[in-house]
C-alpha cells in the first residue's frame, strides 16, 4: 500500500496538536529557533509533548544549535527526530546525532541552478558520514530559515531520491495532491501552509492537506496496485543503531 507520511510543523498550541492528530498526521514538528515565530521554549515542548498518543512521533527542528541546547529539548521530553535546518556542516550534525542518540535529517535547500545530481551526492556523502542520518529534507532556498512558503522545482528531484525525501517547501492544501503524486516522497513537510497566522495552525486546513496528501495516495495505489513506498525510512524506529 502507497502512504505517504506527513508531518505538521511549527506547533506551539495544545489546540493545533489536537487537531493534527485527529487529522492523521504521522509526526509533529517543534522550532526550537528563538527568531522563529513558531518557536517553543523546551519546557513549552514538554508541556505539548504530553498529549502525544502512542505512534505519534515528535520531531525537534533545530537552526545551528549547539550540543547543548539539542541535549536540553532531547532530555524534556521523548524526541524521535532531530532535523537541522541551518547552515550545520555535515559533522556537526553527524557528532550531535550521536551524542544523544537520535536519528536526523538534514534539510537542502534547493536553488533555481541545483543539480539532481548535487542532492544524490550530498545524500551519499551524508550516509557515509552517519548512521544516524535518516534522509533530506527538501526545502526552498530563501534568505531565512524555512516557513517560507514557497515551492521550488520539483523536477530537480532524482527519481530514485524521492522515495527517501521529505517533500517541503511551498505545500499547501492547493498543490499537495499534485506534489505527492508527481514527487512521490517518502513524506511531506508542512508549516506555513497550514497556518492562520504566524505560528497559529488552522484545523480545517490540516484536514484538508492530510485528506488531499490521502487522495494522492489513493490515486497512486489504484494506478500501482503492486507498488509500495520504498527506499529507507526517516525517522523510523529500529533503523539506527
Amino acid at each position: 500500500m502507497h502512504r505517504t507520511r506527513i508531518k505538521i510543523c511549527g506547533i506551539t498550541r495544545e489546540e493545533d496538536l489536537r487537531a493534527a492528530v485527529a487529522s492523521g498526521a504521522d509526526a509533529l514538528g517543534f522550532v526550537f529557533y528563538p527568531k522563529s515565530p513558531r518557536y517553543v521554549t523546551p519546557e513549552r515542548f514538554a508541556a505539548l509533548a504530553a498529549g502525544l498518543p502512542p505512534y505519534v512521533s515528535s520531531v525537534a527542528l533545530f537552526v545551528n544549535a549547539g550540543l547543548e541546547e539539542v541535549r536540553a529539548v532531547v532530555d524534556a521530553a521523548p524526541v524521535a527526530l532531530l532535523q537541522f535546518h541551518g547552515d550545520e556542516t555535515m559533522e556537526e550534525c553527524a557528532r550531535v546525532a550521536d551524542a544523544v542518540k537520535r536519528p536526523f535529517v538534514h534539510a537542502y535547500r534547493v536553488r533555481p541552478d541545483t543539480a539532481p545530481a548535487d542532492l544524490l551526492e550530498c545524500e551519499l556523502a551524508y550516509r557515509a558520514a552517519s548512521p544516524w542520518f535518516s534522509g533530506l529534507l527538501l526545502d526552498t532556498y530563501v534568505d531565512a530559515y524555512g516557513g517560507a512558503g514557497k515551492v521550488f522545482d520539483w523536477s530537480l528531484i532524482p527519481k530514485e531520491l524521492a522515495p527517501r525525501v521529505v517533500l517541503s517547501g511551498g505545500l499547501s492544501v492547493q498543490n499537495a495532491t499534485d506534489a505527492v503524486a508527481r514527487v512521490r516522497p517518502w513524506a511531506v513537510d508542512i508549516s506555513s501552509g497550514v497556518e492562520a497566522s504566524k505560528g497559529i495552525k488552522d484545523a480545517r486546513k490540516i484536514a484538508d492537506f492530510i485528506a488531499a496528501v490521502r487522495a494522492a495516495d489513493a490515486t497512486i495505489e489504484s494506478e500501482h496496485p503492486h507498488e509500495s513506498s520504498t527506499g529507507s525510512s526517516p525517522g523510523e524506529p529500529g533503523s539506527h543503531p
